[in-house]
């Protein structure tokens, strides 16, 4: 016993002072003093840390004193969090997100975005021309219940009502524009998480959200307003319809990886597929957040159908630029 006590005394003795500068080092660090450190103490922390490690390593195999373990322990998890622990702060993340990691992970889903995109677009023209060729169409694609004041029965006026007059049909257009925002962010999200079926739901998701709008579309453009319909769902339109298209992508991506993961295994593929599109989705969360302002504000409070397009064409511009022109400096 008195020759394992003398053992672990020397051991201690001959290492301490090393253990001591860098918990010295360590304790400037977790302070927020790490600034301060001149050049030769930050290259000394690693060189230190892989010398608590060893130090470590013989004090657990020869089974010396517990509370030096224990001491050496704590020490070098402290080191590692230092050594190869994150250096930003919660708000640098949240930076990076907005000026690289969202924009950059949209770029990479480009061939997915403009297969989706074209999903979305066969949507609608199918369900435009159907509708014009027979009125019964409409109801296959739109809901009875939440088409009321809205269908092909109705006037050119009521239809022009429903988009200018808040004052004569305000309760139906809230209900109505909160149906759009509550289906299509449901859409949005369903899409992107049934994608790992092979792509099959995302797409299906996707063209029959454009079903949706096609059938609206046709029932205004037969009455002559069209374009004041356009206005009415672009000016929100542009970014709420945006974000379906990219969760429409982000569950191609997936179901991609999953029937043709290539020289990866299936798993790996789906994994890494996965975190790309998560990055994507958290950005659709997002903009869906806006698209839902801009619904509840300006649409409600603009009634000019130039402004609604000016609105529109400048959220496309901005979302344009910024995920396919935008690029941050290394």
């Amino acid at each position: 016993m008195e020759s394992l006590v003398l053992k672990s005394h020397r051991f201690r003795a001959e290492r301490e002072a090393d253990w001591k500068k860098l918990e010295v080092l360590l304790d400037r660090f977790e302070r927020g003093r790490g600034g301060q450190l001149t050049d030769d103490e930050v290259v000394s922390i690693p060189v230190l840390y892989r010398s608590a490690l060893s130090s470590l390593s013989t004090a657990r195999a020869v089974s010396l004193d517990q509370n030096l373990i224990g001491y050496l322990e704590s020490l070098c998890t402290r080191a590692y969090f230092c050594v190869y622990g994150t250096r930003s702060t919660f708000f640098e993340r949240i930076a990076r997100f907005f000026r690289k990691d969202w924009p950059t992970a949209v770029r990479d889903l480009w061939r997915e975005t403009i297969v989706s995109g074209l999903f979305g677009l066969l949507g609608v023209f199918t369900a435009f021309f159907l509708v014009r060729s027979g009125a019964q169409w409409f109801y296959a694609f739109m809901p009875r219940e939440l088409s009321e004041g809205r269908d092909p029965s109705a006037s050119a006026k009521q239809l022009h009502d429903v988009l200018f007059d808040h004052k004569g049909g305000a309760e139906g257009l809230t209900f109505f524009s909160s149906f759009l925002f509550t289906h299509n962010a449901e859409i949005a999200l369903l899409a992107f998480a049934l994608g790992f079926a092979c792509c099959l739901p995302s797409a299906f998701l996707v063209f029959y959200n454009g079903l949706t709008l096609g059938a609206l579309y046709a029932v205004y453009f037969d009455r002559g307003l069209g374009v004041e319909l356009g206005g009415w769902l672009f000016i929100h339109g542009v970014t709420e319809l945006f974000a379906i298209t990219l969760a429409g992508a982000a569950g191609f991506k997936i179901g991609w990886a999953l029937a043709f993961p290539g020289k990866m295994e299936r798993l790996d593929a789906m994994i890494k597929a996965g975190r790309e599109a998560g990055l994507v989705m958290v950005g659709v969360v997002i903009m869906l957040g806006v698209a839902g302002l801009l619904e509840g504000f300006a649409r409600q409070l603009i009634n000019d159908t130039a402004v609604r397009y000016s609105i529109a064409a400048l959220t496309a511009f901005s979302w344009g630029a910024y995920f396919y022109l935008y690029r941050p400096a290394r």
